[in-house]
């Protein structure tokens, strides 16, 4: 995710009432896909989108924050929540996840189990009685499973 887009929309979404979660940035057949996750306590709906949408997508034009053509995609979390942030995975400690890492730790690039433990810069995924620590920055991805 690029911190310097987080920067520049965070206080665009926040001014707007809702929670930024994250940013992902995808390369595809059509380009570039900027999705951005949002919340808010009482959910997202398609209106919620559509407005933040249009408020970001002129601040990246003013900013000319994206080189080149892209998409922009507003997005809820859904049922598969991901989580972008030690704090979003401190809520969810006691849930499944699945999470997908950059380089194999413990022999493993993904895993999926019960969040059980979130540290300063790691967390700690149980699966089958075993716990398996990863540190923050070697997570790829990282979703709630079924929330």
């Amino acid at each position: 995710m690029s911190d310097k887009l987080l920067e520049l929309l965070q206080p665009i979404v926040a001014g707007l009432d809702y929670e930024l979660l994250g940013i992902e940035r995808l390369r595809g057949g059509e380009g570039l896909l900027i999705r951005v996750y949002i919340d808010h306590d009482n959910g997202i709906s398609a209106k919620d989108c559509e407005l933040v949408s249009r408020h970001v997508s002129d601040v990246l034009d003013v900013e000319d924050a994206v080189r080149g053509g892209y998409t922009l995609e507003m997005s809820s979390p859904g049922i598969n929540r991901p989580l972008f942030t030690l704090e979003q995975h401190s809520r969810y400690v006691g849930e499944s996840v699945k999470v997908r890492m950059r380089t194999l730790v413990d022999g493993r690039r993904r895993v999926k189990g019960t969040l059980s433990l979130v540290s300063d810069n790691a967390i700690s995924v149980t699966v089958d009685g075993e716990t398996l620590e990863i540190p923050f920055e070697e997570i790829e991805r990282s979703n709630l499973v079924n929330y």
